[in-house]
């Protein structure tokens, strides 16, 4: 259990370094977490309206 939940921060970890490292700035960051939220949104679109 402890060695699943090890894995699970350092993915995290590596995700948030690798999306920060991605835009330069906040604002970049700012339009990064915009443009996911959009998808996230699309997709549950699609799955309520049953694709």
């Amino acid at each position: 259990m402890r060695k699943v939940f090890l894995l699970f921060l350092a993915g995290i970890g590596l995700f948030a370094s690798l999306a920060l490292s991605s835009c330069n700035t906040t604002r970049g960051f700012g339009q990064d977490l915009q443009k996911l939220g959009s998808e996230i949104e699309q997709g549950s679109n699609e799955v309520y309206r049953g694709y």
